[in-house]
């Protein structure tokens, strides 16, 4: 049995290390990956920049990881929400429209993903661990999708991991690029209005994707003005 001293050293630590993570986070998305500084982190979290050295070797892998722990969360939350226990349609549907109000939810996650897309274009940096932290979720929706092959609602031979990434992109497209979005669409999507129509047709348009009755109708949603 381990000292009690060494329990409360691994608990600091494990603060520390969160507080870190969790002002990187609001700086990160507050000024971009080029113009937060260490020092600025640092000091917002109570340590020393030698610490963050100690921990990340540099500021991109701090930037990772700090996006791998907004990953986890996400993931740890939809998991929370035992959408096993949901009739196969309902439970995919509830997981889409979680994906998409939860960058709604979160600006900071939003500006992460922004700087993330413009991190990882330039393929220089040490990969963060999506795919790992991924692999519950690529689980949840393979048996999801199982379940509902066996129910009639789902077509067969829908890859899992191939349809978290399409369904992904879709529902977080307005985030990331609110003015493509708007453009494409023709109508302004940054309204409550617009927003809920593109949310209800994104999310209507990937389950069209794997349903095999019942599908939803695509047709240009009515938006009203203002």
């Amino acid at each position: 049995m381990h000292p009690p001293r060494e329990t409360e050293a691994f608990s600091r630590k494990r603060a520390t290390l969160e507080r870190l993570l969790a002002e990187a986070r609001r700086i990160f998305a507050e000024k971009g990956l080029a113009g937060a500084r260490l020092e600025e982190i640092a000091s917002a979290a109570g340590v020393t920049r030698q610490l963050i050295y100690q921990y990340f070797s540099n500021k991109e892998t701090l930037f990772t990881s700090v996006l791998d722990e907004s990953t986890a969360q996400i993931i740890k939350d939809l998991l929370s929400m035992d959408l096993d226990q949901l009739p196969p349609r309902q439970a995919l549907t509830a997981l889409l429209e979680y994906l998409f109000d939860q960058y709604g939810a979160d600006p900071e996650l939003r500006s992460l993903a922004q700087e993330s897309f413009r991190l990882h274009e330039h393929g220089t940096h040490n990969q963060n661990r999506f795919g790992a932290i991924a692999a519950p979720l690529i689980e949840l929706i393979e048996r999801i999708l199982k379940r509902g092959v066996k129910s009639g609602d789902f077509l067969p031979d829908v890859d899992a991991r191939m349809f978290c990434g399409a369904s992904m992109l879709l529902t977080t497209l307005w985030f990331t690029s609110r003015h493509i979005t708007s453009t494409a669409t023709g109508f302004d999507t940054n309204t409550p209005a617009g927003l809920k129509a593109w949310r209800s047709y994104a999310i209507d348009f990937v389950l069209s994707a794997v349903l095999a009755t019942n599908r939803p109708s695509l047709s240009r949603p009515k938006v009203n003005a203002g």
